[in-house]
């Protein structure tokens, strides 16, 4: 146990937080299923659509926070699914802008509409105070893991490159 007692109960909730990340993430894949996309096509036409007529390949690899290759090899599929369409910024350019297709588009429409379901279904259950509590304490330890320093944090085991 910690010095306050409370490490167990800590390490418990920790990985209770893991747990529900990963149903979520379980869930969602499962939603995604019926409309044939993966959760990172989904990201990448959100991406696309957040960004407007300024969607680039380069633009996508900032946001998703992934390699400019990967989302290059991305895009080519997307394009080859009819998701997106890769348009030459002008005559003269070699820049390409993405853009979303109508199915791109419906889909986006559609995999939105099913995940207010879920949310609702899941979270119906809970009073407006509990939505309310649980709202505060999330955002407190986002806040908490947004300032962590863990240079700043004694784990008691010795640097030997001292």
């Amino acid at each position: 146990m910690g010095k306050d007692g409370l490490t167990e109960t800590n390490n418990e909730l920790w990985l209770l937080m893991a747990k529900v990340n990963h149903e979520i993430v379980l869930v969602r894949q499962r939603e995604l299923k019926q409309y044939h996309i993966p959760l990172r096509q989904l990201h990448a036409l959100r991406s696309i659509q957040a960004l407007n007529h300024n969607a680039t390949i380069a633009e996508l690899s900032k946001i998703m926070e992934r390699n400019v290759n990967v989302i290059s090899r991305q895009v080519v599929r997307m394009e080859k699914d009819g998701l997106i369409k890769r348009i030459q910024n002008t005559p003269k350019s070699n820049l390409l802008r993405l853009e979303l297709t109508k199915k791109g588009t419906d889909i986006l429409t559609l995999s939105t509409k099913s995940k207010e379901n879920t949310i609702d279904a899941v979270l119906s259950s809970l009073t407006e105070i509990r939505r309310r509590q649980m709202e505060s304490i999330l955002k407190e330890i986002l806040d908490k893991l947004n300032e962590y320093d863990p240079e700043k944090i004694s784990t008691g085991i010795e640097d030997s490159t001292r």
